[in-house]
């Protein structure tokens, strides 16, 4: 599995750089905490599932979701794990015969509701558990998030690595007067696990519904003030230099054309001086879709440190991974930081001759820019994401 197979090879070579590399489940966990990309979400009622797999329906998909929480009614629940359970089933069937292996499966997790059915659907499950790459734990919170876990540690073995992805979308972690102790005692909580924890989310969502808010597609979670508020303290706990987790970006909600409210959040020259008049009639595209919103969303998150997003429509695949591909420039600063490690300068001019390089300062930044590189791959110095964005709309 790798980003961007919807690409021919000499479209590769003539976009890229360093091309992506491939990864599996058992790629090492500090690379493949960054290779979940676009993270597609459906509910476990969803029939086929094993065939939309097998079919490579969903064109780019790196990262699936299978949800018995929110997703599913209180009264389908046991419906819902059937179903899951059977999917599997025949997927793993499907694997024993040799229709795919494992470099063709996305990376597969399951949300579930409580530790109960975690442990009944694992074992159900059997040996088709080794098609998941992990278990996504929704309102996770440090006074027991602990029993969680140590049922992950336990299904986890080296042959077959078995990773938790919690999310942060309680109320403690919300509301200010209660954040920070709960924010603190979450990240002491994994840092104890931290062997087995792939992934921190963000529950845009829910945090949302606790206040009666829902956003609409003119806005980004850094538009809603409580929201922007939250993420921001989210990510002066999880991502500090000294030990860091991968946190992905909240959940974009929309994926129809309505009628806008708001003027479009894409500017017209990026696409002009690129493609001139097609660029501009592109660009009405995108806007009709309600694609501007994303855009602008996914650019806010890449700038806040966030890497990859939660998604709810394969539409939105290719632009969210379009958007974390390395630039040529980001690429050479990074490497040339890391070359330039060895304590014997402080600081040097950019390559590119429009910015100074503080090697201490901006090392981590650099060690997580080479770790993207090495998935999403590093474009030519002369293209820039709209090309690879461009790919998605005329496929």
């Amino acid at each position: 599995m790798k980003f961007f197979t919807y690409f021919y090879e000499d479209e590769i070579k003539r976009f890229f750089f360093q091309k992506p590399q491939p990864f599996t489940k058992y790629s090492n966990r500090d690379l493949l905490s960054y290779g979940l990309g676009a993270t597609l979400y459906m509910p476990a009622t969803r029939p086929y599932i094993h065939q939309e797999i097998l079919s490579k329906k969903h064109e780019g998909l790196t990262s699936l979701v299978i949800d018995l929480e929110d997703a599913v009614g209180d009264k389908e629940v046991l419906d819902a794990e059937e179903m899951l359970v059977n999917e599997l089933l025949k997927l793993n069937g499907e694997l024993n015969k040799g229709f795919l292996d494992y470099m063709d499966l996305p990376l597969m997790f399951i949300r579930i509701r409580n530790l109960e059915q975690l442990k009944r659907v694992t074992e159900e499950l059997g040996n088709a558990m080794k098609l998941l790459t992990g278990v996504v734990l929704p309102k996770f919170s440090s006074e027991t998030g602990e029993e969680y876990l140590m049922e992950v540690r336990r299904i986890h073995t080296e042959q077959h690595p078995f990773y938790a992805m919690p999310i942060l979308e309680s109320a403690k972690v919300i509301q200010k007067e209660t954040r920070m102790e709960e924010l603190m005692g979450i990240k002491e909580l994994l840092d104890r696990y931290k062997d087995n924890i792939l992934n921190v989310r963000i529950g845009a969502t829910d945090f949302c519904g606790l206040y009666g808010i829902r956003r609409s597609a003119d806005t980004t979670v850094y538009d809603i003030a409580v929201l922007r508020d939250c993420i921001s303290d989210i990510i002066n706990v999880f991502q500090r230099f000294e030990s860091g987790y991968v946190v992905s970006g909240p959940v974009w909600e929309y994926f129809s054309s309505k009628k806008r409210m708001l003027k479009p959040q894409l500017r017209q020259t990026p696409f002009r001086e690129r493609y001139g008049e097609e660029g501009l009639k592109w660009r009405t595209t995108l806007i009709n879709e309600h694609m501007d919103g994303l855009i602008q969303e996914i650019i806010m998150d890449i700038a806040n440190g966030l890497t990859g997003k939660t998604i709810i429509h394969p539409s939105h695949i290719k632009v969210v991974q379009a958007l974390n591909v390395v630039s040529y420039e980001e690429f050479i600063d990074a490497s040339n930081i890391i070359k330039a490690a060895t304590g014997e300068i402080g600081v040097m001019k950019s390559n590119f001759a429009n910015k100074m390089n503080e090697i201490k300062p901006h090392y981590y930044w650099a060690k997580k820019t080479i770790l993207k590189s090495q998935l999403y791959g590093v474009l030519h110095e002369e293209f820039t994401t709209i090309d690879l964005i461009k790919k998605e709309v005329y496929v």
